[in-house]
């Protein structure tokens, strides 16, 4: 006798985002204080962080409906989401998150597995600067020689292993390269959660985040946070591998036109590089090239 499996409906996108909103919002309500938006503090308060009702009440909406939105159970407008943004006190990057998620923003294109040959020249045009193509969950695509001068060479580490913020988090070989990798990689963190959260049907998201979670569960902190905001350019110290002599570079994270939405990690160096002084000058009769006369 035939037998039907019965399966529960997927949940649809859009309650899967409404979700994720009322989370976020959620999440930054639960962080601020009563002093930070001018309310009083007494000492028998039980509540973490705001109540829902002083948000509504300060973001001109009913408590009930307020209720709603943290359980993801009601659209909203864009004026109405705008004053709960600034009871909030959210940046302009938590901002842009929050009207992603509630729908003010184009929605992420269908990824293609392949992307234009000429990202993968732009890296190869660029001698003396590391540069990775990473895919929208931060794998890592391509790669120039100069990247291999200075960091492991991603060859080396099984296909699906080859994720740029978990080998910053667990493989020790990158993190002798960047000592200073954890600023990185909660930046980098920060700014996977802000287009993870516009797609939650995509697997690469929350399977790399079950696998970070694996990897190092010491850093759960890191992995429940809700803060976004994209990567910021910033200086860094590298160490390539087999040299002990740190070398000063600019990391800027570069973001590509849709549909691919891929990324270029770019590693600029400071400054050219230099040589020892020798500690006896040359004979007057040595020709310019150093090379002795015959």
């Amino acid at each position: 006798m035939a037998t039907t499996e019965i399966t529960e409906p997927r949940e649809s996108t859009a309650t899967a985002l409404r979700q994720q909103l009322g989370g976020f919002l959620r999440a930054y309500r639960e962080h601020l204080s009563p002093a930070e938006v001018g309310l009083p503090s007494t000492a028998r308060r039980r509540t973490k962080g705001l109540r829902r009702e002083e948000v509504a009440a300060l973001s001109g909406v009913s408590v009930a409906w307020y209720t709603w939105l943290e359980q993801g159970r009601v659209d909203t407008s864009r004026q109405v989401l705008d004053a709960v943004a600034r009871a909030l006190r959210l940046d302009a990057d938590a901002h842009r998150h929050a009207l992603a998620l509630a729908g003010f923003a184009p929605a992420a294109a269908d990824r293609t597995a392949s992307y234009d040959p000429d990202l993968r020249a732009m890296l190869d045009s660029w001698p003396d600067s590391p540069a990775l193509l990473l895919g929208p969950a931060l794998d890592i695509l391509a790669w120039n020689r100069a990247y291999t001068a200075v960091w492991p060479d991603p060859a080396r580490t099984p296909e699906d292993r080859r994720n740029l913020l978990l080998l910053l988090v667990g493989d020790a070989p990158h993190q002798r390269v960047l000592p200073g990798w954890e600023s990185v990689a909660t930046e980098l963190y920060r700014h996977l959660r802000t287009r993870a959260d516009r797609s939650p049907d995509d697997e690469s998201f929350r399977r790399l985040t079950g696998r970070l979670d694996s990897v190092r569960p010491d850093l759960a902190a890191w992995w429940a946070c809700r803060s976004v905001g994209d990567f910021a350019s910033r200086t860094v110290e590298l160490t390539p591998e087999g040299e002990r002599t740190p070398r000063t570079y600019g990391m800027t994270l570069l973001l590509t036109p849709r549909p691919q939405d891929a990324s270029i990690l770019v590693q600029t160096p400071h400054g050219p590089a230099t040589t020892p002084e020798p500690t006896d000058p040359p004979s007057p009769d040595a020709p310019p090239s150093g090379v002795p006369r015959p």
